[in-house]
Order: structure tokens, then C-alpha cells, then sequence
């Protein structure tokens, strides 16, 4: 244990009234998370009680040097599991100080689709499924994986249990917890395919929610690997996915596998479009192989992993339910591709042939 860690764990509110609020904005890639903390008077109920905030844009890739201040607006809140307490999480997007969004918020953009009543009225509910490999730092080699060598081929890993099958259940039992004690909706955990590699859902959620809760879950697991001196590592290769399960309000009533299939064929006809927007590196990953669509072609099926698209034999069954986009990679930007799943399928309107 470090020498400091009784300073870290000090409780200030036996002492005072004052909380600690950590401000959280994703940088210049849409991927990477920054944050930077700040003593507030007392406890706050809703982010329009907050102060914006600022910070120095051309550190992270958002603004030029000579003029270089970003705004952050307050968006979500969420318990703090590291200082706990009343001291809280701050989710915030980011503006210029004329108030205009800076061109990396994505989430100003994704907020003008939900806040769209025609979307609204559909109740879009979202499951990411967030893949993630664990690094032994220094080297940037998998937990588990013998150093400069590979280990033994898949099959035990997925779902294992034993010292031989699975690396890092504390850091994910950890995250686990620490999201729900945050109030971020964490559906479960998994060891995937590869050893060092796991997975952790988010949702349901409704709209905007759905990536407001991965980008906090994200930024909760990489503390908790700081903390364990290990890397976290989102990349598409190792194969990596964050799939993007999605429903609407009709989708889940009765006759819905009708409107899925609708919103599949309005998917199919902008794959393009989303291929470009479902993260960096994902033609790594896309190659048509280990169980992975190819990017150049999108195809649809039932229970078929292989798969742009893949519809859950429960759903064909019932007539109604839900779809799950395979497409996204594991760095993807959540704003843009709930957003983009909502935009195509309930307000784009193709041509007739």
C-alpha cells in the first residue's frame, strides 16, 4: 500500500462543507479522456448548477496555440467512486468562449438528434457492448500472453475462469463496482476470446444516455488500471468491437421485426457513411474473418456473428425486439454512432428508386 494512500482516502466532509468535482471531456482523437478537478462551495444537484470551465485546447488537439481556450459545459453528473463522499464526476462537451461548439463535440451533435421530438417519440434504446484489452506496461503486451511469445489458441479464454484462463479479474471486478456505486448503468462483465481481453455492457439506455454512461465507465476503468499499473488499450487489433445493440418503441411492440428490418435496409444503404464513422482502425478489424463482416460490403442475419448486422434468434421468435450493430470499433466515439443509428434509421429519408 503507498505511504500516501491514507492522504488519498481522507474524508473532507468531517471537515468542511466543500466538495471536489472532477471535470471529464474526451480530447482532440474522440477517443481520449481527459479530466482536470476543481473545490466547489458544497454539494450540487444538477449540472445548471455548475461553473463552466476552461482549459487549454492546444494541448489536446482543439485549438490552435495562439488561441487556445476551450470551454467545458457541464452535462451529467455521477458519483465520485475515488473520493467518494458528496465529490463528484462531471461529464462535460466543449465550446469556444463565443459559446459555439468546438468542431470535436460530438455530443452537441448527437443532443440535437435525441432532442428531435421525432426521435424522442421512438424512446431509442441503446447496450454497447465495450471490448478492451489489458497491457502489462513497459512492454504493451497482453496480461497472460507470455512475453515477445503467444499464448495457446482461443477456446478456454472466453468466459474462463483459473489463473491460466483469465488475467485481471480484480481491475474488472473493480470497474464493476465502482460504476454502480457511480450510477453509471453496467449491465455485466465477461473475459472475451483473448486472454487479457474483456468485455462490459452499458445500458439500456434511452438517447444521449447511452454514450453519457460509456464515456464515465471508460473513464473509470482507465483510473483503475493506472491505479494497477497496467495499460488499457481500445485498439481495433487485437480484434476488438464495441457492439451497438439498438430498439425503439415499435421495434419492441408487437409487429416490430418489421420496422427492424426496415431500419436494417436504411442501414445497409449508408454503409458507407457509418463504415467512415465507427472508429480509427477499423479496417483491421473488418476483414471478413474472425467472425467480422468485411467494410466493404454490409450484409445482415439472423444469430449470424458474422455479420454487418446481427438479429437474435429470441427476436425472430417473438416478432419483436432488437438488432445489434457489429460494426463499431472498440475506440469508436459513442456520440457519433448512437447518434448516427438514430439518424438513419428514424429521421434519414432515402429516395425512391
Amino acid at each position: 500500500m503507498s505511504p500516501l494512500s491514507e492522504f488519498e482516502n481522507l474524508d473532507i466532509g468531517e471537515v468542511t462543507t466543500e466538495i471536489i468535482a472532477e471535470y471529464i471531456w474526451l480530447g482532440g482523437k474522440g477517443y481520449d479522456i481527459r479530466s482536470k478537478a476543481r473545490t466547489l462551495p458544497g454539494p450540487v444537484k444538477s449540472p445548471k448548477e455548475l461553473p463552466k470551465w476552461n482549459y487549454d485546447g492546444s494541448s489536446t488537439g482543439q485549438a490552435p496555440g495562439e488561441d487556445s481556450e476551450v470551454i467545458l459545459y457541464p452535462q451529467a453528473i455521477f458519483r465520485d467512486p475515488f473520493r467518494r463522499g458528496q465529490n463528484i464526476m462531471v461529464l462535460c462537451d466543449t465550446y469556444t468562449p463565443q459559446g459555439d461548439p468546438i468542431p470535436t463535440n460530438s455530443r452537441s451533435k448527437a443532443a440535437k438528434i435525441f432532442d428531435n421530438e421525432e426521435v424522442r417519440s421512438q424512446v431509442p434504446w441503446y447496450g454497447i457492448e465495450q471490448e478492451y484489452t489489458l497491457l502489462q506496461k513497459d512492454v504493451n503486451w497482453p496480461l497472460g500472453w507470455p512475453l515477445g511469445g503467444y499464448p495457446s489458441p482461443q477456446g478456454p479464454y472466453y468466459c474462463g475462469i483459473g489463473a491460466d484462463k483469465a488475467w485481471g479479474r480484480d481491475i474488472v471486478n473493480s470497474h464493476y463496482k465502482a460504476c454502480i456505486w457511480a450510477g453509471v448503468k453496467l449491465g455485466g462483465i465477461n473475459g472475451e476470446v483473448m486472454p487479457g481481453q474483456w468485455e462490459f455492457q452499458v445500458g439500456p439506455c434511452v438517447g444521449i444516455d447511452a454514450a453519457d454512461h460509456l464515456i464515465i465507465a471508460r473513464y473509470i476503468l482507465e483510473r483503475m488500471t493506472e491505479i494497477a499499473n497496467v495499460v488499457l488499450s481500445f485498439d481495433p487489433k487485437p480484434i476488438q468491437t464495441a457492439h451497438t445493440n439498438y430498439s425503439t418503441k415499435p421495434m419492441r411492440e408487437e409487429g416490430g421485426y418489421e420496422k427492424i428490418k426496415e431500419a436494417i435496409h436504411k442501414l445497409s444503404l449508408r454503409h458507407k457513411e457509418h463504415i467512415a464513422a465507427y472508429g480509427e482502425g477499423n479496417n483491421k478489424r473488418l476483414t471478413g474473418k474472425h467472425e467480422t463482416a468485411s467494410m466493404e460490403t454490409f450484409t445482415w442475419g439472423v444469430a449470424d456473428r458474422g455479420a454487418s448486422v446481427r438479429v437474435g434468434r429470441e427476436t425472430e421468435k417473438d416478432g419483436k425486439g432488437y438488432f445489434e450493430d457489429r460494426r463499431p470499433s472498440a475506440n469508436m466515439d459513442p456520440y457519433i454512432v448512437t447518434s448516427m443509428i438514430a439518424e438513419t434509421t428514424l429521421l434519414w429519408k432515402p429516395l425512391a428508386n
